[in-house]
């Protein structure tokens, strides 16, 4: 089954230092480099910062208005996503508390993924 694990953190949690990034650089490398080592990885990427996003909604009348910025204000941002095929939410939930995000003041939210069967 599918599972996303959706990375948020705090932009106020991010490494300090060049070494401190590198540290987890490193450290989202070996990750990337055990879920794919497993066979259970389809996809990840990081996001840009939130400051690069740009929402569109199309209102009722057909109107599109397009805005700079998150959909939401919050605290938290999306920073990045992992996107795996596992057998069940136990190993989803193993693989997100493994994730480099987790031990760095991050929250892995994890959502099965609904898949639909075409006409």
């Amino acid at each position: 089954m599918k599972y996303m694990l959706l990375i948020y953190g705090s932009q106020d949690v991010a490494p300090q230092t060049p070494e401190a990034v590198q540290k987890v650089m490193d450290e989202y490398w070996a990750y990337e480099k055990a879920v794919a080592d497993a066979g259970v990885r389809i996809a990840s990427d990081a996001l840009q910062g939130v400051e690069t996003a740009t929402t569109v909604e199309v209102r009722d009348d057909g109107e599109r208005v397009v805005t700079d910025g998150p959909f939401a204000e919050t605290r938290e941002i999306l920073g990045g996503y992992y996107l795996l095929d596992v057998p069940d939410l136990d190993a989803a939930l193993d693989w997100a508390a493994r994730c480099p995000g987790a031990q760095h003041g991050s929250r892995i939210e994890v959502r099965p993924v609904m898949e639909f069967e075409q006409p």
